[in-house]
């Protein structure tokens, strides 16, 4: 097969991972803490790791990983209806890599398709069982209707860090420079963490997490790529602080105040990395 048409197929895969991840963090963070919601985020992070080994083969192949997500399933009116969605997400990403790995005949890519096609199955079974396990339990919805100043600072923070979580990524699977490269999933996985600490909040103080993103920066130079990371992580590191000498409540003024100097981190980082790469010419 013609390696653009495995990047397209892939590509397809790569969509209904993000949507899988995205579709498992909103009904893990809405169920607040608790052993199934933990289970729920250790599936979204096994997702994670496909998206990755997808992303590497397809710039493996010269093609572009791609940023859009595939469709999700976040309606419900119960979290055992959650669950079912689950297991329909899964059914979905099943049968279609169970398509590609008969369509592509490079065996190391179908290989790693049957690898994720496990996964897959496992977390099919996952979700079937945590049907009954929160209709015995009796799992709730967590989030409310927060609308004020905390939940706008909130829902901001959380569309930044899922907009750098894609940034990052995206730039380490296509740099050439190894130092950039893992400083770029470094900081990823810092966003990602950012991002889970805000959605978390958010429930806590009765509000609903919307997780989504802005326009990502899709840089193909190396300096580039860490110019708009130095901007970006500027401008929110500003943003953050400002929000944490506004907000009243002590423990969101410290979380922000901690992200704020991350993000300060992040820039500083990039900084020295664009400085080393412009030596270079």
């Amino acid at each position: 097969m013609d390696k653009n048409k495995i990047v397209a197929l892939l590509n397809q895969d790569l969509e209904g991972e993000q949507a899988a991840i995205i579709q498992y963090l909103v009904h893990a963070y809405a169920m607040g803490e608790g052993e199934m919601a933990c289970e729920i985020e250790a599936i979204a992070r096994e997702e994670m790791r496909h998206f990755d080994w997808l992303a590497e083969t397809i710039v493996s192949l010269g093609g572009t990983p791609s940023l859009e997500r595939g469709d999700m399933r976040t309606g419900g009116d119960s979290v055992p209806d959650w669950m079912k969605n689950d297991v329909l997400q899964e059914k979905d990403g099943i049968a279609l890599y169970e398509e590609h790995i008969k369509a592509i005949d490079n065996p190391k890519i179908r290989r790693l398709l049957k690898r994720i096609l496990s996964d897959e199955k496992s977390h099919r079974g996952d979700f079937e069982h945590f049907v009954n396990k929160a209709q015995k339990e009796g799992a709730k919805d967590l989030r409310g209707s927060r609308q004020d100043k905390v939940a706008q600072v909130l829902n901001w923070g959380i569309e930044h860090e899922y907009t750098v979580i894609l940034q990052y990524l995206l730039h380490s699977y296509m740099t050439p420079n190894k130092d950039v490269k893992k400083e770029m999933e470094d900081q990823a996985i810092n966003e990602m963490q950012h991002l889970g600490w805000l959605s978390e909040e958010m429930v806590d103080k009765k509000g609903s997490p919307k997780i989504e993103h802005i326009e990502v920066d899709q840089s193909t130079k190396t300096a580039d790529m860490l110019r708009a990371g130095i901007e970006i992580e500027k401008k929110v590191a500003a943003e953050y602080d400002r929000a944490a000498k506004e907000i009243g409540e002590p423990d969101l003024k410290e979380l922000l105040a901690r992200i704020r100097d991350h993000e300060i981190y992040h820039a500083d980082v990039f900084s020295d990395l664009l400085e080393e790469e412009e030596k270079r010419g």
